[in-house]
């Protein structure tokens, strides 16, 4: 039995889900058959193609279109957040997400733990879905405590909140 698991809350009509990198738990196939069964639209990995290798998961990105899945590329340093480049590639990929979303599709999320990197990404699809900081972080983190694990992929998630809605964000401290 795997320790792989599959994080997933509400978003729009679908589900929006992070886990870690398949391979992570010594079974590749076993994961990967996790995700498959879990029927993503899209698939999103915010590791770096070395670090997929490195937990035994290159042929991931092969893989996911045999799933029935589309796959994004959105790679980021372990604890790191997104360069300023990367920033603006993020539109065309949230643009895609967040229509399989409100379609009541699945996406999956994933880094190499299923914590940081990908619980920064969920938690600003989240926030640009329109749902307020505070309450956006609560859900992610009622699934996955240890979603979103430093201040700087905090200040990188709430940066996705639109313009003018006026709500406060939480301190990032502590994050």
């Amino acid at each position: 039995m795997s320790d792989f698991a599959i994080y997933s809350l509400d978003a729009g009509k679908g589900l929006l889900a992070l886990s870690p990198c398949p391979g992570l738990t010594g079974d590749y196939e076993l994961d990967a058959d996790q995700i498959q069964a879990w029927r993503p639209s899209f698939v999103l990995t915010m590791t770096p193609l070395a670090e997929l290798e490195q937990l035994g998961a290159a042929k991931f990105m092969a893989d996911v279109p045999t799933f029935g899945a589309r796959w994004l590329h959105f790679p980021v340093k372990d604890f790191g957040s997104p360069d300023a480049a990367q920033s603006q590639a993020w539109a065309e990929i949230s643009e895609k997400i967040r229509k399989a979303l409100l379609g009541g599709g699945r996406v999956l999320v994933h880094c190499r733990g299923g914590c940081g990197r990908s619980g920064m990404a969920v938690l600003r699809l989240l926030i640009e879905m329109g749902e307020p900081v505070s309450d956006a972080l609560t859900r992610l983190r009622y699934v996955r405590h240890c979603a979103v694990e430093t201040d700087a992929q905090f200040d990188w998630a709430v940066a996705g909140q639109s313009a003018g809605v006026g709500e406060e964000t939480p301190s990032s401290s502590g994050v």
